[in-house]
């Protein structure tokens, strides 16, 4: 509740009155035991007018109309209504405030030029018409700012709701970017690794050389996993700084040619390694990763290639190929290979089409647009 805002109201209510009372000595009845109640009731009403503004708005403005029906001066009572209107406009209670006001507005009007030759203080003339219309105009100008606040506080709430989602979305595309890395790193080395353990099982009796170059390759794979995955993992443990390595990109190609020969897979790669912005280099390798890791898990084939196309000068095709056929086997995978492709694309405005040749073989083709760097321009 507003105890200190309430009490500092009632203070000046209740000093104020006196003062409009000794103003007013000729004019307005005099200050009585029924007239503080009437004071002190309007005032104190104000603690309850953040959780109930309606029957606190109409409250003040009845206590008000008693008041000034019973003849006791013009003075600060007038605060506690202007207050008891604006929480409630605030909160939403329009309707209630101005139904409030205009009630208050009415009663005076009822008294002030009809009731007034029945009601104290004896011998009152009625009020003029010009008071009318300043009481009116204090009124409007009181609900005027209420409805100002009112569209100021929705406003600033909106913002506010605005800046909640937009940090939500920008925290749930991070999680999803570290989703899509975290998988494109992993199912990688982990299918070379599945591959080549299950080389290792099948030669360790009969060709041991054979099964330790397959324990080998194993050891770099898993050595290279672990180092992305601390890459990704420190980009979350200090959001914001640099990364401590550069993003892998097309001049590592050589090294995916490396390890996709390492679970059987010959790669071939044509055409030139154009230059790109970081988040189109970042992306063209991890389609082209994506798309062999693919090949060693689902293809029977042993042969892949890899072709390079910067069509346009605008635009760059990637196209990898195996001759298939499919062999329906998994290792490990978690179905979501192709669909991270596709949202790497689409995040720079490309697009990926994948599925089978007609000869029976599988077909990834992603076109990225360049962006092309100036000479120069480090990565």
């Amino acid at each position: 509740m507003p105890w200190l805002s309430t009490a500092l109201l009632t203070l000046f209510v209740m000093v104020g009155s006196n003062y409009a009372a000794e103003q007013q000595v000729h004019e307005r009845a005099a200050l009585d035991p029924f007239a503080r109640v009437l004071l002190l009731a309007g005032s104190l009403l104000l603690l309850w007018r953040h959780r109930h503004p309606v029957p606190v708005v109409f409250g003040t403005a009845a206590a008000a109309m008693l008041y000034f029906g019973a003849g006791y001066p013009y003075g600060p009572i007038f605060l506690a209504v202007a207050l008891a209107c604006f929480s409630a406009v605030v909160a939403g209670r329009r309707r209630a405030a101005w139904a409030a006001v205009g009630m208050l507005w009415a009663g005076h009007v009822l008294v002030a030029h009809w009731l007034y030759q029945w009601l104290p203080p004896s011998g009152d003339d009625a009020a003029s018409w010009g008071g009318e219309v300043v009481i009116v105009t204090w009124m409007v100008a009181i609900l005027a700012v209420s409805e100002l606040a009112r569209t100021r506080r929705e406003q600033w709430d909106r913002e506010r709701a605005e800046r909640v989602q937009a940090a939500r979305r920008r925290a749930d595309e991070e999680r999803l970017r570290m989703a899509r890395e975290l998988h494109d790193v992993l199912a990688h080395s982990i299918s070379v690794i599945n591959v080549q353990a299950g080389v290792g099982l099948a030669l360790l009796d009969t060709d041991p050389e054979q099964a330790r170059t397959a324990l080998t390759t194993i050891k770099a794979a898993s050595k290279e996993a672990l180092g992305e995955v601390r890459q990704v993992l420190d980009t979350l443990r200090t959001p914001g700084d640099a990364p401590r390595a550069p993003a892998p990109g097309l001049d590592r190609l050589p090294e995916l040619v490396q390890q996709a020969a390492g679970a059987g897979l010959t790669v071939d790669v044509e055409g030139t390694l154009p230059r790109l912005a970081p988040g189109t280099d970042l992306a063209a390798f991890r389609i082209v990763q994506e798309a062999l890791t693919n090949v060693v898990r689902h293809s029977g084939s042993r042969h892949a290639r890899v072709r390079l196309d910067p069509a346009d000068g605008t635009t760059l095709r990637l196209r990898i190929d195996d001759d298939g056929p499919a062999t329906g086997a998994d290792a490990g995978g978690s179905g979501n290979g192709l669909a991270g492709m596709r949202e790497r694309a689409a995040a720079l405005g490309g697009t990926i089409e994948a599925g089978p040749r007609a000869d029976g073989g599988f077909r990834v083709l992603a076109v990225l647009p360049l962006n092309v760097k100036a000479e120069g321009d480090d990565r």
